[in-house]
């Protein structure tokens, strides 16, 4: 998992509440077994029509956020099945923040577990940023280390578990949990 300390990155507007897991990516491409190639699918019926082709009427499908790396969305963020290949495919495109007022905790957890930072906002300021990145170009600073928002007028705070925190700062997931008791494993398995 990659450490993340600060990221800066354009918002993609995504307003819409109660995105599951299936829109996110649908059942029918979770037949790879690496956590790669995810992306091409990520929002595959909403930007893609029955043959395939680009749906331009789909805000992700427009040029302006083609580089987005920040996701707004909507109360209850990533409902649905417990499917992990959700978060793969949101980091596979390049996400690595989502900002909602709400998130289903399964979701919640397996984002923060491959290094997406889940930060649950107020719905007032998700829906003025969410309305800024509709009019134009909104790009924000989120500071994991100070737990802040920055925009271009305010920095607005948000909470996040300590012990999340330090596994996203320091890029470890569970396996380099683990790894951290390398010397005891080996002389329990010695004994």
């Amino acid at each position: 998992m990659e450490a993340i300390q600060k990221h800066t990155g354009k918002v993609f507007p995504l307003n819409r509440t109660n995105v599951d897991t299936d829109q996110i990516i649908p059942k029918q491409f979770l037949k790879r077994v690496e956590r790669t190639g995810f992306g091409q699918f990520l929002f595959y019926h909403w930007r893609f029509d029955d043959n395939g082709k680009q749906r331009y009427d789909f805000i992700l499908n427009q040029n302006a956020y083609a580089d987005a790396s920040i996701l707004l969305g909507g109360e209850n963020f990533g409902c649905g099945s417990s499917r992990e290949h959700a978060p793969w495919a949101l980091l596979d495109y390049g996400f690595r923040v989502i900002i909602a007022p709400s998130f289903a905790d399964i979701f919640y957890n397996n984002a923060l577990k491959n290094g997406i930072i889940p930060v649950q906002m107020d719905e007032k300021q998700v829906s003025e940023w969410m309305k800024q990145a509709e009019e134009s170009a909104l790009y924000l600073q989120v500071d994991l280390e100070n737990q802040q928002i920055v925009d271009d007028k305010r920095t607005v705070p948000f909470s996040i578990d300590n012990y999340h925190k330090e596994k996203l700062l320091n890029g470890w997931d569970d396996i380099a949990l683990t790894l951290h008791h390398e010397a005891k494993i080996t002389a329990f398995e010695g004994r």
